[in-house]
């Protein structure tokens, strides 16, 4: 389903997703961002959206699953990922450096620091639950 085709419904109920997710680091990381909060959920939205419209196996083609569960799964994507996503959503530099530090802080706190090799690699969580998985 291409994200034109995306109902209000289920970008609300993606947006209420990525917020219980992500919680408080949405917060930490906005404070600091030269985006507003609203603007980081919403890209965070979009970004799970294209995510799960990629699913994980297309998503491990392009790099390496470094831990997964039944709430998450998490990527470390060669390529261009956000970027790529910014293209796809109009996003501006700013908004997608910001929810690209979003994931990859909870990667770090999940899966450890970051080694070197992984530094240029793009991080993503694909949440489970979200319309369309």
């Amino acid at each position: 389903m291409p994200l034109d085709s995306v109902t209000l419904n289920e970008f609300s109920q993606t947006i209420d997703i990525v917020e219980a997710y992500f919680g408080s680091l949405i917060d930490d990381v906005a404070v600091h961002a030269p985006i507003s909060r609203r603007q980081l959920v919403a890209v965070l939205a979009r970004a799970q959206l294209s995510g799960s419209q990629l699913a994980s196996g297309r998503l491990t083609d392009n790099g390496e699953i470094i831990h997964q569960s039944d709430d998450e799964t998490l990527f470390w994507l060669d390529g261009d990922f956000w970027k790529n996503l910014g293209g796809v959503h109009c996003l501006n530099a700013d908004e997608g450096r910001t929810a690209r530090e979003v994931h990859r802080r909870l990667i770090e706190a999940i899966g450890g620091g970051v080694a070197d090799y992984n530094r240029e690699r793009d991080p993503f969580i694909l949440i489970n639950g979200t319309p369309g998985c």
